[in-house]
């Protein structure tokens, strides 16, 4: 794929810039994954303008993914937006696959397409909806608050997919079943989650960043 003339064409709407061979050879090199305004560049400007609230920093990828990356693991994004927490970590972690599910295809596009510029074989998305998921494929899991959008209308990314309390409610307890039944051993990183997500077999091992990210391991 020509990944500068699909991102320079009319994209649901939206018209990205044109990116010039010097800037190609500087984003893919390994600086691009040391601060967030590198290696947003690889994405169009309205979707660097949602990296502050929507997407993961590098920083916390890096971290979330070490804890996470365990040899021959499958590891989980839920919501996973443009990619950016898998395409950090499974480039630090080439030994783990990391899986992204994202239900906008918008979005799923450009994590799709940064993928392929990075060119990591370690990393995969999905286009669907979590419930759509055999979670038997997975080993561990990533949440950076994937379902807020439902309950507070300023933090949509658009208005692409539905949103309500009841999806909210849904997505939850689906998630909490689903974590419920996973072996001992398993690991789950929350960023800005509500611990009431997380089933009580869960043990708290770490708790940084204010608080906001939270490591876990089941008993």
């Amino acid at each position: 794929m020509n990944v500068f003339r699909f991102l320079n064409a009319p994209f649901r709407g939206f018209e990205t810039d044109k990116k010039d061979s010097s800037m190609l050879h500087h984003r893919l090199s390994p600086s691009i994954f040391r601060k967030d305004h590198v290696f947003d560049d690889l994405y169009p400007e309205h979707i660097q303008a949602l990296s502050a609230m929507h997407w993961t920093s590098v920083d916390i990828a890096k971290k979330a993914g070490e804890f996470l990356a365990i040899p021959n693991a499958k590891v989980l994004d839920i919501g996973s937006g443009v990619g950016k927490f898998c395409l950090v970590a499974g480039f630090f972690h080439p030994e783990t696959t990391f899986y992204g599910i994202e239900q906008r295809s918008e979005l799923f596009t450009f994590a799709e397409i940064a993928r392929e510029e990075i060119d990591l074989p370690n990393v995969n998305f999905i286009h669907g909806n979590l419930t759509e998921l055999d979670f038997d494929n997975y080993d561990h899991f990533y949440f950076y608050n994937p379902f807020y959008e439902n309950i507070e209308p300023d933090s949509r990314i658009d208005y692409a997919v539905k949103t309500s309390f009841e999806l909210y409610d849904r997505y939850s307890r689906f998630v909490y079943e689903m974590l419920d039944k996973k072996p001992a051993e398993t690991r789950l990183v929350t960023f800005h989650g509500a611990d009431s997500q997380v089933p009580p077999s869960y043990q708290l091992v770490s708790n940084a960043y204010s608080r906001f990210l939270k490591m876990w391991i089941k008993e």
